[in-house]
C-alpha cells in the first residue's frame, strides 16, 4: 500500500471507531430515557434491561478494540513507509499529517467504556428503586 492509501484506511477506521462510540451513547440515552419514563416499580424488566445493555457494552467494547487494534497496525504501516524509504514521494503532508497521528492506547479507552457501562447500570437502578421508594410511600 502506498502512504496516501495507508492516511486514508486510517481515517477509515477512526470514522468506524466514532461511529461505535456514537452508537454506545445513543444506546445509553435511550435506556436511560426509557428508565425514568416508566412509572411503575418492575424489577424483572430492570434485571433484562441490564443484562441485555450488558452484553451490548461488551460486543461494542470488542468492536472498538478490534478498531483501535486496526489503526495502531496501520499507523505501525505509516511509520514503517516514513522511516524505511526516504526517497519516496510521500509529500510534505506527511510531515504535518504524521505527528498528528496519535490514537489513544486502547487501555485508557477499554476503563473509560467499562466505567461508563458500570455507571450507566448504576442509574439504571437507583431509578428503579426510586419507582420502588415511590410506589411505597402513601399518597396524601
Amino acid at each position: 500500500m502506498t502512504y496516501a492509501e495507508l492516511v486514508q484506511t486510517y481515517f477509515e477506521r477512526s470514522n468506524a471507531l466514532q461511529w461505535y462510540w456514537t452508537l454506545y451513547v445513543v444506546i445509553i440515552g435511550g435506556l436511560l430515557a426509557f428508565a425514568s419514563l416508566r412509572k411503575t416499580p418492575d424489577r424483572l424488566t430492570t434485571l433484562l434491561v441490564t443484562v441485555l445493555f450488558c452484553f451490548f457494552a461488551y460486543k461494542n467494547l470488542g468492536a472498538i478494540q478490534d478498531v483501535s487494534i486496526q489503526r495502531f497496525a496501520i499507523l505501525d504501516a505509516i511509520k514503517e513507509i516514513l522511516t524505511s524509504n526516504h526517497d519516496a514521494p510521500v509529500g510534505i503532508a506527511s510531515k504535518f499529517i504524521g505527528p498528528t497521528l496519535q490514537p489513544p492506547a486502547f487501555e485508557g479507552v477499554r476503563i473509560f467504556h467499562i466505567a461508563s457501562s458500570l455507571l450507566t447500570v448504576a442509574a439504571i437502578w437507583a431509578m428503579e428503586l426510586r419507582r420502588k421508594r415511590a410506589a411505597a410511600q402513601p399518597l396524601l
